[in-house]
């Protein structure tokens, strides 16, 4: 391949990638859209704040117009009047200081560099957050470029207000726009696979001779549902800031539909840690040849319960409300399932020590499922929790 070729190949699969990334934001709604519509509103913004600046305030402090504008606009309302709050206070702070230390002390190494030593202090203060550095950089403009005047402090911070008023005004005009929908639908679709796959894992227990392979791609499916699981819960909770001073209106039930979905990951993730322990041991025993032992009728029994916990599980996970009724009934039959295993799991003279191992971490780890969804059922359901009995 000619060198040419290797310099442009990663640059062309940039590009292609850029494409893509735009043409998914363009057809459908989603992350890639937010993107779009958040940089092109920051383009606007900057450009507005940066001809405003130009146009009434000295050429030396145009300059914030456009930065503060990039501040006031992140991906969510609640953050960037956060960030423009922070901002705000750091530029108060730096000029202050700046003109402080110039009036009483003069313009001189020492005063900056005890600008530069108090600056760096006091933007270590918590509510300046990641603006903190912002005390010392609007300082030293103050300091160096304003000589501590208070007129070009004065234009500074008009400058600044003008940049977070044009950044703040395209989040109002065109807020971002509210997802609560996708989020309830992402966690169905996490539950959807995780109940096909338990399925299958049910369906390798009654097989004769379970597919090794199969096992195997199990437990990398279990691994990628579990990092589905984190994806989708940082998501959830970057909706629930979303949605904090957003002018734009979400759909009926909103408040109660983020928690309800945060939980529903929380069962997941949690019940998922039960069920990738199962596959290791499934894994394990179809390797070793253990499973062979294992009586038929406690591997029908427990594939029964495994897909009883599953049905209870995609239930937990719908959009719509869970039924507590329907619920308990679920998970009600899964504890006679659980009991109906053990009752097939017990040892007898002939079983073997390896045999009765398997079976026991096996029972265990479906008990503990069968809890975490019942802790979970009571968690999303506020009647259930009031029902519940307390602790002994």
């Amino acid at each position: 391949m000619p060198e040419w070729a290797k310099v442009l190949r990663p640059v062309v699969a940039t590009f292609a990638e850029a494409t893509g990334y735009v043409r998914r934001g363009v057809r459908s709604p989603g992350t890639e859209r937010d993107d779009l519509v958040l940089g092109a509103k920051t383009v606007v913004a900057a450009m507005g704040a940066w001809m405003l600046a130009r146009h009434f305030l000295p050429v030396a402090v145009a300059t914030f117009a456009p930065f503060t504008a990039l501040v006031a606009l992140q991906a969510t309302v609640f953050r960037s009047l956060r960030g423009c709050a922070q901002y705000l206070l750091a530029m108060t702070v730096g000029a202050a200081l700046a003109a402080t230390l110039a009036a009483a002390a003069g313009i001189h190494g020492w005063t900056f560099g005890l600008l530069t030593l108090l600056a760096l202090a006091l933007g270590r203060f918590r509510p300046l957050g990641e603006h903190g550095t912002q005390v010392a950089i609007i300082g030293f403009f103050a300091f160096s470029s304003g000589q501590g005047r208070i007129d070009y402090i004065g234009h500074l911070v008009a400058s600044v207000v003008i940049g977070a008023v044009c950044g703040l005004t395209a989040h109002l005009v065109l807020a971002p726009a509210r997802h609560t929908r996708h989020r309830q639908e992402a966690v169905a679709d996490l539950y959807t696979g995780i109940h096909r796959r338990i399925g299958r894992l049910a369906d390798a227990f009654e097989a004769d001779a379970p597919d090794s392979a199969q096992v195997h791609q199990l437990r990398r499916d279990w691994r990628r549902l579990s990092a589905d699981a984190d994806r989708i819960r940082h998501t959830i909770d970057r909706e629930a800031e979303n949605g904090r001073l957003n002018p734009r209106r979400s759909i009926d039930g909103a408040a109660e539909a983020l928690p309800r979905a945060h939980e529903a990951i929380a069962v997941a993730q949690r019940g998922l840690d039960h069920v990738r322990s199962v596959s290791r041991s499934l894994d394990h025993a179809v390797d070793s040849g253990e499973l062979d032992a294992v009586p038929i009728a406690f591997r029908s029994a427990y594939a029964s319960l495994l897909r009883t916990t599953a049905a209870a599980m995609e239930h937990i996970g719908r959009t719509a409300r869970t039924e507590p009724h329907r619920l308990d009934e679920l998970l009600d039959r899964a504890s006679a399932e659980l009991d109906h295993a053990q009752e097939h799991a017990l040892p007898s003279r002939n079983t073997a020590p390896e045999t009765a191992t398997l079976q026991g971490t096996l029972l265990t780890d479906a008990a503990r499922l069968v809890a975490e969804l019942r802790q979970g059922h009571r968690a999303l359901d506020p009647s259930v929790r009031e029902e519940a009995p307390e602790p002994a």
